[in-house]
């Protein structure tokens, strides 16, 4: 295991995932991948307040591309058991105002929020995370193994090249990566009726 994709132009969107709107891991992967394939990008669903796509993602990206640098999408597998309603998402925004039909090769089920990649893959990495630090928002600065505790299962990071290495406990596994893309995080919803 290594960290070869973490330093200080790489931003790390952190998410922990498992079962989906009901739906296994492994079959989420082999659809966006199918997705990827077919429309050269994917939208990986989430929900939650922490990673919120105007006010955290989208400005935490830009701040990335404008240093030409990139934004990994860096995942941990859980046991969960998300019950949502395979309900798929007609429209997206990326700013909540203005809505696009979702391209028809591109199902994203049950979630309120999406982050726009291409990329996925599985892989056997770690994460440092008391080499990071939380890279926006209320607990901006903060560390991010002190931010990724309990509950906390998203954060937007930047690598902490200053910070000493900790303890292995600190240390998290990747098991899949992918690349962000502009236009980064968007709103879902389903068309009015």
């Amino acid at each position: 295991m290594s960290n070869s994709f973490l330093d200080e132009n790489t931003g790390v969107l952190f998410m922990k995932v498992g079962v989906h709107a009901q739906e296994p891991l492994e079959e989420i992967i082999a659809r966006k991948n199918r997705e990827i394939q077919k429309e050269g990008f994917a939208m990986w669903g989430y929900g939650g307040g922490t990673c919120h796509p105007t006010t955290m993602v989208q400005p935490f990206a830009r701040t990335f591309e404008k240093k030409g640098g990139r934004i990994l999408l860096c995942m941990q597998e859980m046991e969960s058991s998300h019950f949502a309603d395979k309900v798929r998402a007609d429209e997206f925004s990326t700013d909540g105002i203005s809505w696009k039909n979702i391209p028809d090769g591109i199902n994203v089920l049950g979630s309120r929020y999406a982050l726009v990649i291409n990329g996925l893959r599985r892989t056997e990495d770690i994460l440092p995370l008391d080499r990071t630090v939380v890279a926006v928002g209320n607990s901006q600065g903060r560390a991010g193994n002190l931010y990724i505790k309990g509950r906390v299962d998203k954060a937007c990071l930047a690598f902490n090249p200053a910070a000493p290495l900790g303890a292995v406990d600190t240390v998290t596994p990747i098991n899949l990566l992918a690349e962000i893309n502009s236009p980064y995080a968007v709103f879902l919803r389903n068309r009015p009726t």
